[in-house]
């Protein structure tokens, strides 16, 4: 009888350590200021074989959604599940730990279910948030300048007692990939994966490029012929809101950038061209990694996640960065690959189904079997990635504050983008925006109060008003400062 029992004890045992190998591992390559300017999304000027062939390996989504077009709540958002009307906090100035010890991030929940965490580059905003809960943290490092000339210019501005000391917006020194930090994140992963080959895994690989200054290795700027680039339209579009659009974001702080007027066509073009240089170099970077993960036989068992924190314009509406509730400001390139021994694994698809980046949370929760999630304002994707053509969410919903008084509020269905700028106590309206998106990221006309789409907008207000309720006050622990 005894050996009965033994047998049964080996059974349970090894059941167990099975399924705590089916459980997968997962790397997340997380970008900063990255719109969908990729091949794999139709781009006809970027050039980025690597997350192209990521996105055949998967599920691209088209229409994916961050919540707040800006660095700090975003990712806050994404690795907590919880949207930034939750947290209150709205601007890149206040750490989420300053305000928010009880949430449970991302990190500590799969700390919790027995993987190793991994933070390598620009993760979380602030640094300083959950350093501490990661297994292995690789700090992000400061914007570094190469070329002799900007190091001098950097140091003269400093010994002339210049503030907030930036040098030019862009830079292309003839070094190897590690001369610039993309190229040094790389490498950490390498090295970090050979190290933890043998264990399960969360690794976020936080990629700088292609936010400010466009800084990259010639070879990659020499990929492209800045005479090619056109240059975008400068029209706003009609009726916007005042306060909609920024004029330059965080473009204006960097020297030799004019304080007035439109750049010119010039320098309009080096800045995309670094921008686009910047894409390749980082695209360069997930191609060493997932080259390494294949060396390593570890695709097999690891479910690898592309994502953007926020979208950008390089001059569109004669505006720069993001910082809006635009389309091109919240939408994002999304891409998710299941490991390759998922039975019902699916690959070269894409899908319009709206999903937004608090989904990711739950969608991991699911996946890896994570025990004792906390609430989520996600939900999870799984269903999409099984059947992309899967009829999913009618709205996604962005936010963006223009100081403590004034919350843009904004949902769209896929085709149409409707935003209501409130008094942010009262929740009166002040100005209300509804633009056609159908075939474009760009829209040039503010159709609200139209009588020709009166009907759809009442639909899409319906929409709105389902997730920020107009009797609901918005929470505010931290709202930027304009």
């Amino acid at each position: 009888m005894n050996k009965y029992i033994v047998l049964f004890i080996a059974i349970l045992s090894f059941s167990s350590i099975y399924a705590q190998k089916e459980k997968p591992n997962v790397v997340v390559f997380y970008v900063d200021d990255l719109r969908a300017e990729l091949g794999c999304y139709g781009s006809e000027t970027a050039i980025t074989p690597n997350i192209d062939k990521l996105a055949k390996d998967g599920v691209l989504f088209n229409k994916a959604y961050v919540q707040q077009a800006i660095c700090a709540p975003s990712r806050m958002s994404t690795l907590t599940g919880l949207r930034p009307e939750t947290l209150g906090i709205y601007s890149i100035f206040t750490p989420l730990r300053k305000i928010h010890k009880e949430v449970v991030s991302m990190p500590q929940l799969f700390n919790k279910n027995g993987y190793k965490t991994i933070s390598i580059g620009k993760v979380f905003h602030h640094g300083r948030d959950d350093k501490k809960v990661w297994s292995s943290f690789f700090e992000k490092e400061e914007n570094s300048y190469l070329k002799p000339e900007n190091i001098a210019l950097i140091n003269d501005l400093k010994a002339a007692g210049k503030k907030r000391v930036k040098g030019p917006a862009f830079e292309n020194a003839d070094v190897a990939d590690e001369g610039y930090k993309d190229g040094r994140v790389a490498k950490y992963a390498i090295e970090t994966l050979q190290k933890v080959k043998n264990d399960k895994f969360l690794m976020f690989v936080g990629l700088s490029k292609p936010h400010l200054p466009y800084n990259s290795p010639k070879k990659y700027w020499d990929l492209y012929n800045k005479n090619d680039f056109k240059i975008p339209s400068r029209k706003k579009p009609e009726g916007v809101y005042r306060l909609a659009l920024p004029k330059w974001g965080e473009l204006k702080g960097y020297h030799g950038i004019p304080k007035k007027g439109d750049l010119n066509d010039d320098l309009t073009r080096d800045l995309i061209h670094g921008y686009h240089a910047s894409i390749s170099y980082i695209d360069a970077q997930i191609g060493k990694v997932m080259n390494t993960l294949e060396e390593l036989d570890l695709k097999k068992n690891t479910m690898i996640i592309f994502m953007s924190d926020h979208g950008y314009k390089i001059g569109d509406y004669a505006s720069w960065c993001k910082q809006s509730n635009m389309e091109i400001d919240v939408r994002v390139p999304l891409i998710i690959s299941r490991e390759t021994n998922y039975k019902n694994r699916v690959t070269n698809k894409k899908t319009d189904a709206l999903v937004e980046n608090v989904d990711i949370f739950s969608t991991l929760v699911e996946i890896c079997d994570l025990k004792n999630a906390p609430p989520s304002d996600g939900k999870s994707i799984v269903p999409v990635l099984n059947k992309p053509k899967k009829k999913w969410d009618k709205a996604a919903y962005s936010v963006y504050a223009r100081g403590p008084k004034i919350m843009g509020v904004t949902a769209t269905d896929g085709k149409w983008r409707y935003t209501e700028w409130r008094d942010s106590k009262t929740h009166k309206i002040i100005e209300a925006e509804l633009y056609e998106h159908k075939k474009s990221l760009l829209s040039y006309v503010n159709l609200s109060k139209n009588k020709k789409y009166k009907k759809i907008e009442q639909r899409m207000k319906v929409l709105l008003e389902a997730q920020f309720p107009r009797d609901k006050p918005f929470l505010q622990n931290d709202i930027p400062r304009k």
